[in-house]
């Protein structure tokens, strides 16, 4: 198994006594990310028993306000460690840069930050600092009920094209009254705007964050798909929870997201529904085009004023850069791993029972490397608002084309940010 050597840190625990018994490390941490980081409380204290971890679980919107705010009050209030999204971490190193530790100085050096995808650290790194270490990741992939598909006579290995999937989708729902095949966040998310887009190498923002990129092609194209499930009524709106709610109920066919979306799926479904479902690659815009992007996923960073960085950076070592914590948050809440060596562990080749014996995590894992980065800046929240606005307002018929959907939502981008729209 591998293990990010926590180096002289562990010396310095020693030569300094901070590892003693009362040493306590304080997390914040939001939804199955909690128990999945209690699940490795156990592994790590067998190597570290006089570090005491403990977990407060929050709700997502709690944690993102409170550690903005106490970024903002200079990182009074904050726990030892805390959970962000990947792509929102743009948001503190901006307006708050010195709120989160640099753990390069703690012994995540260049070899040990290579361990983990490029996709993943491109929002930590600031200048030479590191400014926290990658968690859970998103590689997206279809979840599929195997009972409604063959019911329908579609194979999943036809499926390559969006254009395909929606032909599986009139089958699916024909064969299958009362099933819709998808749902999407439509309401209150750009989900799959922003999963399609990427697909096609296509965010909101340039790479190097510089313009704003959002009524390119790529992007334009992930809306068009979204119009057209819609307006075939393959498509119902569904929220996180409403979404699991259908699954129970078996009124969809299939569900797109970040690969953590397994725990919810398998964690939620009533018994009879066990060797139902399977997992499969999203479609692509065009033959042969890409399948691979992400959605989702966080990190964990240190707070810059902790008392006990170097004992919150040993349980980082362990339940983030560690085959063994990986692979145990893996098991009990299916958050996919960042760490890349982590696909070759014999829990990965595993067959799932829930999954109808497919061996689901060598398909998720084998995608994250295909992954290319987005970037998400500091506006990231800002123009996911104009995006969610603009999806609503074109699939009502307020513009005439995704173009001019996409355009407009450029404009109002730029207004907002000072940002140029690229070419």
């Amino acid at each position: 198994m591998r293990h990010i050597t926590v180096c002289a840190s562990l010396v310095l625990l020693a030569s300094t006594g901070i590892a003693r018994a009362e040493t306590e490390v304080k997390v914040w941490s939001w939804g199955s990310a909690a128990p999945a980081l209690e699940a490795t409380l156990e592994g790590f204290n067998a190597l570290h028993p006089d570090i005491k971890v403990t977990v407060d679980k929050l709700g997502y919107s709690d944690v993102k306000s409170r550690v903005l705010a106490a970024c903002a009050a200079g990182g009074t209030g904050l726990p030892d460690l805390f959970q962000f999204q990947n792509t929102e971490m743009e948001l503190i190193t901006a307006q708050f840069p010195d709120c989160a530790a640099d753990l390069v100085p703690l012994g995540f050096d260049a070899d040990q930050q290579a361990a983990f995808p490029e996709f993943k650290m491109f929002a930590l790194r600031q200048g030479d600092r590191v400014v926290g270490m990658p968690w859970d990741s998103g590689p997206v992939v279809m979840f599929y009920r195997r009972d409604f598909y063959e019911k329908a006579g579609v194979d999943v290995a036809s499926i390559e094209t969006w254009d395909d999937f929606q032909e599986a989708g009139k089958a699916v729902q024909a064969a299958n009254p009362g099933v819709t095949m998808i749902n999407d966040n439509l309401n209150g998310g750009a989900e799959f705007v922003r999963m399609i887009g990427e697909e096609q190498g296509c965010g909101y923002f340039s790479s190097d964050g510089e313009s704003i990129t959002v009524s390119q092609p790529g992007c334009v194209a992930a809306l068009e798909v979204v119009k057209s499930l819609n307006d075939q009524k393959l498509m119902t709106a569904a929220d996180f929870n409403g979404k699991l709610q259908n699954n129970g109920a078996g009124v969809v066919a299939t569900q797109m997201s970040g690969a953590w979306f397994e725990g919810p799926v398998r964690n939620n479904a009533p018994e009879d529904q066990h060797g139902k479902w399977g997992i499969m690659a999203m479609p692509s815009v065009t033959a042969g085009g890409s399948r691979a992007a992400n959605f989702g996923g966080s990190l964990l960073a240190i707070n810059n004023n902790s008392r006990v960085k170097e004992a919150a950076f040993a349980y980082l070592s362990y339940a983030l850069g560690s085959n063994e914590g990986q692979i145990t948050m893996l098991r009990e809440q299916g958050l996919v791993p960042s760490l890349v060596s982590a696909l070759d562990d014999p829990y990965v080749s595993e067959p799932s029972e829930f999954w109808g014996g497919q061996k689901i995590w060598e398909l998720v894992l084998g995608r994250l490397e295909k992954i290319a980065p987005i970037n998400g800046t500091e506006y990231f929240s800002d123009a996911d608002q104009v995006v969610i606005a603009n999806q609503t307002a074109y699939l009502a018929g307020g513009f005439d084309s995704a173009q001019a959907a996409m355009d407009d939502a450029a404009k109002q981008i730029s207004f907002a940010t000072g940002l140029p729209i690229a070419e």
